[in-house]
């Protein structure tokens, strides 16, 4: 996928693994994603965790017939983090015909959990 000029590139993200089952992104925790003082901003996971979700979405329709949009996201902050590297990790709760819900796990490099999220996606015919 082409991330040219998008909140992906601003942010850093990065693929690390595409499946229709898990998707998992890196993103830096740096002057990209910092709040004021210096630590992740809670805003950036959320970006994170509901990108990881529309792609996962994304790889599990038809793009020529279909649009995702993002209807609902939810995240607890469990951690901060002043450093390093996070991965945004989503897996499927429920792939519906109109709907799909995935949870995310935003984990740093020792697998500590720093956010968990749910994010409902739409699916919407073209049209």
């Amino acid at each position: 996928m082409n991330y040219d000029n998008t909140m992906l590139q601003a942010l850093g993200m990065e693929e690390v693994s595409l499946e229709k089952d898990r998707v998992v992104l890196s993103m830096p925790v740096d002057e990209r994603t910092h709040q004021p003082l210096g630590y992740l901003h809670g805003g950036a996971s959320v970006a994170l965790a509901e990108t990881t979700a529309s792609i996962g979405s994304i790889l599990n329709v038809d793009m020529e017939q279909y649009k995702v949009f993002g209807l609902e996201i939810n995240a607890n902050h469990l951690k901060s983090k002043r450093s390093g590297t996070v991965y945004g990790i989503a897996t499927p709760v429920h792939i519906g015909k109109s709907t799909m819900v995935w949870e995310i796990r935003i984990e740093d490099e020792e697998k500590e959990l720093i956010c968990l999220s749910r994010c409902t996606v739409g699916v919407v015919p073209k049209g």
